[in-house]
């Protein structure tokens, strides 16, 4: 997720977007490194879920 200008301000909204990403995709994966801020980026991190 990539932050612009004045969005830097509002990080909080960014974290609950990748929160609410990480609920819809929890069927398919699991997160493997949680969300953290690389300069203006915010990177989250899934792996696939296992094949039963």
């Amino acid at each position: 997720l990539r932050f612009r200008g004045r969005e830097m301000a509002h990080q909080e909204i960014g974290a609950k977007m990748l929160d609410r990403l990480k609920v819809d995709l929890e069927p398919y994966g699991q997160v493997e490194q949680f969300p953290k801020m690389e300069g203006r980026q915010m990177v989250m991190v899934l792996a696939p879920a296992k094949k039963k």
